[in-house]
């Protein structure tokens, strides 16, 4: 049996993106080890300070209330200790040592799954004492039903588009409203149905111009609508053929030559889906010319919330769900469960294997978002076709 008392001292470290809720899981944490006497230490910047040694004390006393500001206090980097190894097992065991110098007993480490990849490998390899706490604003873990800081950013999100509501009603214009989403669209799905968004495209369906975004707005200002917003995920992309058919400013040439992070993934976010599909609307004489047969002159328009999303401070559910994180991250270090990661099952917090929680999640094609968003575009211009 693990004795919690072994555990003297622990490391917290926050990598990836920062999303409100951070700073609830860290304040989490630190109520549960000061109740059980564990010293906490801050890791700064992610596996970038962990790499170097740079870390802060963490004295709960300094900090009231720190589960209500956003961001993370640790700061935050996007910094792979695995990049460009020849051998993922010496560098986990090269890792692991880092604990003596850092004078930490055990680490809890904060991110989504490449900061939580490097913790699994930690374990795996080198049997190194760490926990892990998911998290992500995309909110495509598998292994929990959502990540704290989606719930603030899917209401930004939403509040933004109904926002943009009044302008694109006063103009009569098309705004394209590019959210964040880079794999999954969850995000978009979430805050499009919410805010009411004539179309939403999301990574997991790739669309096609003509069929999903140009038919859908001439049957709309045919029904009489003089305005309309398109929700799309940073990471949404057309299908082949729409790519090869439909499109004049890119080609799959284009997407195959991205730049890559730190961690291999192709930064979709330097696309810029949302102006290209502006570019290509105004491409099209047969669209503008079904405006104009309406009474309405076409003018289309891109906004991309990109990093106003992780900003600001968590809502209530993010700021609950944080703490219930931190406090069942530290009570798995209290019990020596190393090598797992807290995660949401319904209204309970569970514990499962890091290697299991850390693979991705997609809005699969029986979920019924999908069908509320195929039913949202469809339903309000059939309903007011004469």
């Amino acid at each position: 049996m693990f004795m919690g008392n072994q555990i003297k001292k622990i490391g917290i470290l926050t990598g990836g993106g920062d999303c409100p809720g951070l700073n609830s899981v860290l304040y989490g944490i630190m109520l549960k080890a000061y109740d059980a006497g564990v010293e906490c230490v801050g890791i700064l910047k992610g596996w970038k300070g962990f790499l170097e040694n740079q870390t802060i004390p963490l004295d709960i006393s300094e900090h009231d209330d720190l589960h209500t500001v956003g961001g993370t206090i640790l700061y935050t980097s996007r910094t792979n200790p695995f990049k460009g190894v020849s051998s993922k097992e010496e560098k986990a065991k090269e890792l692991a040592k880092k604990f003596e110098e850092l004078g930490i007993d055990a680490l809890i480490a904060i991110g989504g799954d490449d900061t939580l990849g490097v913790a699994d490998n930690m374990f795996k390899f080198a049997n190194a004492k760490v926990v892990g706490c998911p998290k992500t604003i995309d909110n495509d873990i598998a292994g929990t039903h959502y990540t704290f800081g989606f719930w603030s950013a899917t209401q930004l999100a939403s509040n933004a588009m109904d926002n943009l509501t009044t302008t694109a009603r006063s103009h009569q214009r098309v705004f394209v409203v590019e959210v964040m989403g880079r794999d999954a669209g969850f995000l978009t799905m979430y805050s499009g149905i919410s805010a009411g968004a004539d179309i939403i495209l999301i990574p997991e369906t790739p669309f096609d111009l003509e069929k999903d975004v140009i038919e859908v707005l001439k049957k709309r200002v045919n029904a009489g609508y003089k305005y309309h917003i398109i929700a799309t995920s940073e990471g949404a992309y057309p299908n082949l053929e729409s790519l090869n058919r439909d499109f004049k400013t890119i080609s799959k040439e284009t997407i195959d030559k991205l730049p890559k992070d730190t961690f291999g993934n192709p930064l979709l976010v330097k696309l810029n889906m949302s102006q290209i599909i502006v570019d290509e609307m105004n491409l099209r004489d047969d669209l503008k010319q079904e405006f104009l047969n309406n009474g309405v002159d076409f003018e289309c328009r891109s906004v991309v919330l990109g990093h106003t999303m992780r900003a600001g401070t968590p809502n209530s559910f993010d700021r609950i769900l944080g703490l219930r994180f931190g406090l069942a991250a530290m009570k798995l270090v209290l019990e020596g469960k190393f090598g797992n990661m807290v995660s949401l099952k319904g209204n309970k917090i569970k514990t499962i294997p890091l290697s299991e929680g850390i693979k991705k999640k997609y809005i699969t094609p029986d979920n019924d978002k999908m069908e509320l968003r195929d039913l949202l575009v469809k339903i309000r211009y059939l309903s007011k076709q004469k």
